[in-house]
């Protein structure tokens, strides 16, 4: 049977290095390259279940999100699944739905498998992580904070916020919506003061309570909301759409009462993930969602391998895409 020397003598590297390249500690990509290739040559798979006795961990990690129907969310889980797969490690996807039930049932399967550790976009600020935090395990929190103090990744939500906001400001728009998530979350709340911010800088917010909606980040939510703004006396001309999702159903509703984009300006907080609108019509704040993936799950790997300094926060700006096309006179 193939053994770590083996693999070792044929990489020419040492046999801890062998076993610092399977458990994820940080090896310079010469060795990672040269461990693999041998590896693969004396088809070598190392031994997990005696890994995990031994340490009493597995090579398993847990993505914990909020919805996995959000191309956002699956984008950012493609990101941690590349980085721990060349780690040699698995990642268990878990689907809170929101909810801090499931979410505490997923953490604690986590602690009953020996899994490595987690990576969390909290379902909400109840969420509780003393179970899994008091195993040792490391966690990352990412795209919004918890009341724990942790290593977390997330977006610049305020500044996406005021730059969607001026991206309408800039296209002639005067009565500007916003729809966000539940105000309770941090993205929705944050993006929300980045319009209102935008649109206090520009002299447009007299009736800035009246146009703000916090629904859902899903599509009936937002719909929901952009049918009442549009019946409002005086509706908007144009609306911030919190995410990805909520751009959709405003979108939506927007058509069905033909004022498809440019006729009512929108732009969205992240990327459209369908719509039969042309890419000139809307403005997105594009949000790197897999390079929060990347560093949420680099982040985790330098913990498993024994990184002990002060939790860091990391801070990922979008990118602007503004529409071109615009509405009729």
């Amino acid at each position: 049977m193939t053994t770590i020397y083996d693999v070792a003598r044929r990489a020419g590297v040492s046999p801890a290095t062998v076993s610092r390249v399977f458990n994820g500690t940080r090896v310079s990509p010469e060795k990672i390259e040269a461990v693999r290739a041998a590896a693969e040559e004396l088809n070598f798979t190392p031994n997990r279940a005696a890994r995990t006795l031994r340490t009493q961990t597995s090579e398993v990690i847990a993505l914990v999100i909020p919805d996995i129907e959000n191309p956002y969310f699956t984008e950012m889980a493609r990101g941690v699944e590349d980085v721990a797969s060349e780690a040699g490690y698995s990642v268990v996807l878990c689907n809170s739905d929101s909810q801090t039930e499931k979410e505490a049932t997923y953490l604690q399967i986590a602690i009953a498998e020996h899994m490595s550790g987690v990576i969390i976009a909290a379902a909400s600020k109840a969420t509780d992580l003393d179970s899994i935090l008091s195993t040792g395990r490391p966690v990352v929190a990412v795209d919004r904070a918890t009341r724990h103090e942790l290593d977390l990744v997330v977006m610049a939500n305020r500044e996406a916020g005021v730059a969607a906001t001026e991206s309408l400001i800039a296209a002639g728009h005067r009565r500007i919506a916003y729809i966000g998530g539940p105000e309770d979350i941090d993205t929705a709340a944050e993006r929300a003061a980045g319009w209102r911010e935008a649109l206090a800088a520009a002299g447009r917010d007299a009736d800035i309570d009246e146009l703000q909606r916090f629904a859902t980040f899903r599509v009936d939510g937002a719909r929901a909301a952009m049918e009442e703004l549009l019946a409002l006396p005086d509706p908007p001309d144009a609306v911030v759409a919190g995410n990805n999702l909520i751009g959709v159903g405003a979108i939506q509703v927007l058509t069905e009462h033909g004022l498809t984009p440019p006729a009512v300006g929108v732009a969205v907080v992240g990327s459209l993930p369908f719509t039969t609108l042309s890419p000139t019509a809307v403005t997105m704040v594009q949000l790197p969602a897999r390079h929060m993936g990347v560093t949420a799950a680099r982040m985790l790997l330098e913990r498993i391998a024994g990184d002990t300094h002060p939790a860091r926060t990391v801070v990922l700006r979008g990118e602007t895409r503004q529409a071109t096309a615009r509405r009729s006179a």
